[in-house]
């Protein structure tokens, strides 16, 4: 280790050795929550945020992809889930676009694409909306649950509040049978050949979510109209969803983004429902080359 390295500060050259051997690594938000992360690769970032009630491990047949393309990639575990703390609050979009905030300020990552899934397509939102565009080269929305999930006067075609309340009443009376049963329509079953494995995979990182911060965050999704924001966005944009998708259905959610970003790219799959980022992950890993390369 040469002088000027043992000069600097402890936390950085730890930072720094584990930067360079692409571990996982720990950092704090403002009000001290401590967030896992991983960073992997060289070159332009792309940052993957994750679906609800699942942790930047979902993202794990992009990253080899799109590091062997020469780019660096970088997973964040929200509040609540995978490796992070697990606090009582903070779990609504507003706080976890700006713990997003908090990651990139950290990094001091620039240039960057965001993507995001579900909730975390969300949160990229809202982050755009708070924080600016500055560190930001291009928006990926996989299977958003945007623009505005609720119904009202000028959204008829949304969700009823008694949709909500049913659905965090699951969570409460039979958390774990609520997520095997969502198996079928999150892979489309019926359509894709997806093992029992990777289904039990996936149904094990949900629930090793904390509940409070699944029920919380289901809720800030459900209420949060992101309409205005989606107007104001002026990066490149890239909306992805599956025309089979019964979590986020796609005339509610996906066109209705596509719609409402300036210039926005739209793809959607035939066969895919909510999880294409397993079912379809070869197309999809080839659309998000397509897309940060033309940033």
């Amino acid at each position: 280790m040469t002088s000027h390295v043992m000069e600097d500060v402890p936390g950085r050259i730890l930072r720094s050795a584990h930067r360079a051997k692409g571990v996982e690594m720990f950092f704090e938000t403002g009000d001290g929550t401590r967030l896992a992360y991983e960073d992997h690769g060289q070159g332009r970032p792309i940052v993957f945020t994750a679906s609800w009630t699942l942790s930047g491990e979902m993202w794990e047949y992009q990253l080899p992809a799109l590091v062997e393309h020469g780019y660096r990639c970088i997973t964040v575990d929200r509040r609540g889930h995978g490796r992070s703390d697990r606090p009582s609050g903070g779990y609504d979009l507003d706080t976890g676009a700006d713990d997003l905030a908090a990651l990139l300020d950290h990094l001091d990552v620039r240039d960057a694409v965001l993507v995001g899934h579900s909730a975390g397509g969300a949160e990229i939102s809202r982050y755009l909306a708070r924080h600016g565009e500055h560190r930001v080269a291009g928006a990926v929305f996989v299977s958003t649950v945007l623009p505005f999930l609720k119904a009202t006067a000028d959204n008829p075609d949304g969700a009823p509040e008694a949709a909500l309340h049913a659905t965090l009443r699951a969570f409460r009376t039979d958390r774990p049978q609520w997520f095997a049963r969502q198996a079928q329509v999150w892979f489309a079953t019926h359509l894709n050949d997806v093992s029992a494995a990777t289904i039990d995979h996936t149904v094990a990182q949900c629930l090793a979510t904390s509940p409070w911060a699944g029920a919380a965050l289901f809720e800030s999704m459900f209420h949060q109209d992101h309409r205005e924001d989606l107007r104001k966005i002026s990066v490149p944009a890239l909306v992805v969803h599956g025309t089979v998708d019964s979590s986020a259905p796609v005339a509610l959610t996906g066109r209705r983004t596509a719609d409402l970003i300036p210039g926005a790219t739209y793809k959607e799959y035939p066969t895919a429902s909510h999880g294409l980022f397993m079912t379809h992950k070869e197309q999809l890993n080839a659309d998000l080359l397509e897309f940060v390369g033309s940033c």
